[in-house]
């Protein structure tokens, strides 16, 4: 894959990426082969376009009473359009996510074809039981597929892969809980660090750092992450050139938006 593009959406992740025309024969091979693996077959043989897919909901929360889920994609473009999912166990080191197939969560069906105008209707089970102290997490990863492609159409077509999170409650009750930081780098640029302490995901929309007592925004990052129950996550915040930056030891305001609901902290910058 090459030239792959991010950007968040309401939770999800909506990826494009271009897939060269060369790559399809072995792809149509591999895929033909999960296909009877799975006792599924890849459906509809048209040219699909990597229009516009609304997905809904966005996100899925789990538990040992509520085991099962749908989601629902809609082709809103022209063309029909061909389709895999994954379930990925989801985690995070350094700030990274990582994801690792699992069978903790059944799918279904792994591979399908949305007509134009039309929907597609997957149905996720949870097959394991919930932690007892700690909320789990996975993504669906929807991958569209690259159609045949005509003998004298050249380049590359353009596909969408959208990867969307499930939570999975914990027996006892579910919470973030987040330790601020905050110092200076090597070069001079003040990093921002949150800790999550609790046995929950938490999503950061923005935040915004002031002065104690004032008005005056100071710094203020647009942010659309989650940290996942035990993990951190940095920014390294660009200086404002209508404020001096703070000293070290300076107390610092912060407030963040996030899923949970606004957050305020008082963060000391670390000597």
């Amino acid at each position: 894959w090459s030239n792959d593009r991010k950007s968040s959406c309401t939770g999800g992740y909506l990826y494009r990426h271009s897939f060269s025309n060369n790559n399809f024969l072995m792809l149509t091979r591999a895929l033909k082969q999960a296909a009877c693996r799975l006792f599924f077959f890849v459906i509809g043989t048209s040219v699909a376009s990597a229009g516009s897919i609304s997905v809904n909901p966005m996100r899925l929360t789990l538990s040992d009473s509520n085991q099962l889920g749908t989601v629902t994609l809609l082709n809103n473009g022209s063309n029909p359009i061909p389709m895999q999912l994954q379930i990925m166990s989801w985690s995070q080191s350094e700030g990274s996510d990582i994801l690792t197939a699992t069978r903790e969560i059944l799918a279904n069906p792994p591979i399908f074809n949305i007509p134009a105008g039309g929907s597609q209707i997957i149905r996720l089970g949870l097959r394991r039981a919930s932690d007892a102290q700690r909320e789990l997490t996975y993504r669906i990863i929807l991958q569209e597929l690259p159609s045949p492609v005509k003998s004298d159409i050249s380049g590359a077509q353009m596909l969408m892969r959208i990867s969307m999170p499930v939570f999975v409650l914990p027996e006892v009750d579910a919470k973030a809980v987040l330790i601020w930081q905050a110092d200076y780098t090597s070069k001079g640029t003040l990093k921002i660090s949150a800790f999550n302490s609790g046995n929950a995901h938490i999503r950061i929309s923005n935040f915004k750092l002031s002065l104690p007592g004032s008005s005056e925004t100071l710094l203020k990052q647009e942010a659309g992450d989650y940290i996942l129950a035990g993990q951190s996550k940095e920014w390294i915040l660009s200086a404002n050139a209508d404020y001096a930056s703070p000293p070290a030891g300076d107390t610092l305001q912060l407030l963040a938006q996030t899923n949970t609901g606004d957050i305020e902290a008082k963060v000391v910058i670390a000597p």
